[in-house]
């Protein structure tokens, strides 16, 4: 709640001031908004340099908050994601401003629409939920199963979704748990699991591997950077940071192990950086083909140089605590066309011994019920056969404690 309190004290306190939502231009840098604003760039040199790397991450179109008091900026809402946001306001006994990064809150609200197209699936969804990105999300999640083109008037629509609400307004993109199209007397359903991944039927294949280890010379993936993984601190855009006592984005994982330990590059590239980096203390950088670029810090000791080609497991270091660390560990990063992602979506599963031995796997499936799917079914088909209904906006500004899901359409 501390977001909202904070923004909506203020609001009391002055008595002209008003609360506006924007979006960032684009082509928009954080040291002009700051011009733009009146305030000094002096600012810029208080922000640690782990918060710098979050000015880039404000993206083109994004909505934000502002509170002004007689056109003067107080506050400022800017999110970061969809889970942290920057916090950057002007203390009232002074002349100051002073930045931070916040958690995001937020009420996750979830909507059951039903209705017969009359104009056209996404004019319909529109008027219907307000919400546009949804037409779009069902043609990307039905694919090829459904030629939209083909939809005719009277043709039947139904779907759950949850939407996150912030300060009263829509925030972030929708997620389509379960939907059903019926076009000319047949359906067609598609049905979201826990990852986020949608299939056509309340079941979902699931495959798995018989384990066979073969020699190998070279390989195309991300190798591990350290032979055992140990996982102490997964990629999140909202994490407790240890030292610093409050939220901060990882970007990255931290991968536990003995000070010494050897540290290899998970892929051939060229090294563009190796020195300290502030809190990362001791860092490898290495650009890689596809447009990667991976990142080794808090070393104990650099074994490659700036300007060197490293290849695919290859060591380049040695597992330390510099820069701010409570012990011995690797920060790892990835990063695709600038853009931190998840290394563990990248890299292999298994390690490569020094004899370059890797896993060859044969594959099996098993079938697997999609938790709720059964009764997503259940309701969809109920809906198709009652009246037209849309989203009730007005849930999106009822107190936290009155918003829940309209149960009389689930059993």
């Amino acid at each position: 709640m501390r977001v909202i309190l904070v923004l909506f004290m203020m609001v009391t306190t002055l008595f002209s001031a008003e609360v506006t939502q924007k979006k960032w231009k684009e082509g928009e840098v954080f040291s002009h908004y700051l011009e733009k604003n009146g305030i000094s760039l002096g600012l810029l040199k208080r922000i640690s340099a782990s918060d710098l790397q979050f000015l880039s991450e404000i993206q083109a179109g994004e909505r934000f908050y502002e509170l002004r008091d007689e056109g003067r900026l107080q506050q400022a809402l800017i999110p970061v994601g969809e889970e942290m946001q920057i916090h950057l306001f002007r203390d009232i006994r002074g002349e100051r401003y002073h930045f931070d990064i916040i958690p995001i809150v937020c009420k996750r609200l979830t909507d059951y629409v039903a209705f017969t197209i009359e104009k056209g699936l996404y004019e319909d969804i529109d008027r219907w939920t307000k919400n546009p990105r949804l037409g779009y999300l069902l043609k990307k999640y039905y694919g090829k199963s459904v030629n939209f083109r083909n939809l005719h008037k009277e043709d039947k629509v139904s779907f759950v979704y949850t939407q996150k609400s912030r300060l009263g307004k829509p925030f972030g993109s929708p997620k389509i748990k379960a939907s059903l199209i019926r076009s000319r007397g047949k359906n067609k359903f598609i049905f979201a699991d826990k990852g986020g991944v949608y299939y056509d039927a309340v079941n979902k294949d699931i495959s798995y591997s018989v384990k066979k280890r073969i020699r190998t010379e070279r390989g195309r993936s991300f190798v591990r950077p350290i032979r055992k993984m140990r996982i102490t601190s997964k990629f999140t855009y909202k994490r407790w940071h240890p030292i610093l006592k409050r939220y901060r984005p990882h970007l990255g994982v931290d991968i536990g192990a003995r000070r010494g330990t050897k540290i290899y590059a998970t892929h051939a590239g060229k090294v563009i950086y190796a020195g300290w980096m502030g809190g990362y203390g001791k860092v490898i950088k290495i650009k890689h083909s596809g447009g990667f670029v991976s990142l080794y810090a808090h070393q104990s000791k650099l074994a490659v140089r700036k300007g060197a080609y490293v290849k695919r497991g290859q060591v380049i270091g040695y597992v330390g605590s510099t820069g701010r660390s409570t012990a011995p560990h690797l920060h790892f990063g990835l990063y695709k066309n600038a853009k931190a992602v998840n290394p563990m979506q990248y890299i292999e599963r298994k390690a490569l011994s020094e004899k370059r031995m890797e896993t060859k796997r044969i594959t099996k499936h098993r079938i697997v019920e999609i938790p709720g799917a059964k009764k997503n079914k259940r309701t969809m088909l109920r809906l198709v056969q009652q009246k037209p209904q849309g989203f009730r906006w007005q849930t999106y500004i009822q107190p936290y404690n009155r918003i829940e899901e309209r149960k009389n359409y689930e059993e």
